[in-house]
């Protein structure tokens, strides 16, 4: 049970930062953030009291301590298990959190400072945008002091908001539902690709080339880790993301893609076998493999044709990132000159 108290009384600062009213609570009322939907929600608001902190949404909560318990239960979806294991996952920034309402993804909570966001256009417009729109209660929105907001982030320069998010959310049947429906020529596989950097790039590459949906390896960087969700630019959103995929199941997908006539390209260097020189118009899968050891002995095994960019000057070969575009963009290519 959370408490509210009136804007007028005495407010004082508890241990883990967050500031409470008077003692004697004016009344009380039940959270309406569902503990089932938001374990991050459930224990450490339990007796906290809350300020009122804007007259459009009452009973909103400041917290002012990166020790506070639910701050520290949010940083722990920095790491894999912590993901994994509350089936959650953080969105940082104006940008992201501003293409989530525009999507009509509504955030489990929202982590914001003020003073942060009101030092660019962007920002202000989102703070607008949050204190006057009905999709998030006010027990959803948290503001915070910098410090909090800072340690939440992993950036150098903190861009003063952060979205907490359901995995569910981002299912590929949930995110194709979203998209336009459109006949796409391009899948992509992504064979354990270990750098969030590329994976990011690649995310956002692909989305910009219209890839229908990319599937991902189990031996592949997590790809809703802070670092891969920043690179990636929104991505997340629009694109349809399949993972820990084995071969078998991804040959299924292969086959479905391609109607029957399997066309799988292995992104490889020193292949006598040019990009520019296969047919891209039609449906095909390309396979991108990790940036150290190449493709796997799954992927080689899947693949009809391993394909090259040619390279000058010795290089031996290009950064996985910039190879997937270069590929995609060529079937951009020949799709609008047919």
């Amino acid at each position: 049970m959370c408490f509210s108290f009136s804007s007028c009384s005495r407010r004082l600062q508890d241990e883990n930062g967050i500031f409470r009213g008077h003692p004697e609570p004016r009344q009380r009322a039940s959270c309406r953030v569902p503990q089932t939907l938001c374990p991050l929600h459930s224990q450490s608001c339990q007796g906290r009291g809350l300020r009122l902190l804007h007259p459009d949404k009452k009973n909103m909560t400041l917290i002012t301590s990166p020790a506070n318990p639910r701050i520290s239960k949010l940083r722990d979806l920095h790491t894999t298990r912590g993901r994994k294991k509350s089936g959650l996952f953080l969105m940082e920034g104006p940008h992201l959190l501003e293409a989530l309402l525009d999507a009509q993804i509504v955030p489990q909570e929202v982590y914001y400072q003020p003073e942060l966001l009101q030092r660019t256009a962007n920002g202000r417009s989102l703070l607008k945008h949050l204190l006057h729109t009905s999709s998030l209660a006010p027990e959803q929105l948290i503001e915070v002091s910098e410090r909090v907001i800072e340690s939440l982030g992993e950036t150098q320069t903190s861009q003063g908001i952060v979205g907490v998010l359901s995995l569910d959310a981002f299912q590929p049947e949930h995110v194709r539902a979203r998209r336009l429906k459109a006949a796409r020529a391009a899948l992509l596989i992504l064979d354990d690709l270990a750098d969030p950097g590329n994976m990011g790039t690649i995310l956002r590459t692909a989305l910009a080339a219209d890839v229908d949906e990319v599937l991902l390896t189990p031996g592949c960087v997590d790809c809703y880790s802070p670092k891969v969700v920043r690179a990636a630019s929104g991505a997340h959103i629009a694109l349809p993301l399949a993972l820990n995929l084995s071969w078998d199941a991804i040959a299924e997908r292969i086959t479905l893609h391609c109607k029957g006539e399997r066309r799988v390209f292995l992104a490889e260097a020193g292949s006598p076998h040019l990009y520019f020189e296969q047919d891209l118009k039609r449906p095909f899968a390309l396979i991108i493999g990790n940036e150290a050891h190449g493709p796997s002995r799954g992927a080689r095994s899947l693949a009809t044709l391993p394909i090259a960019i040619p390279l000058a000057n010795g290089v031996e070969s290009l950064n996985a990132a910039m190879a997937t575009g270069i590929v995609l963009f060529e079937a951009i290519r020949q799709a609008r000159q047919s």
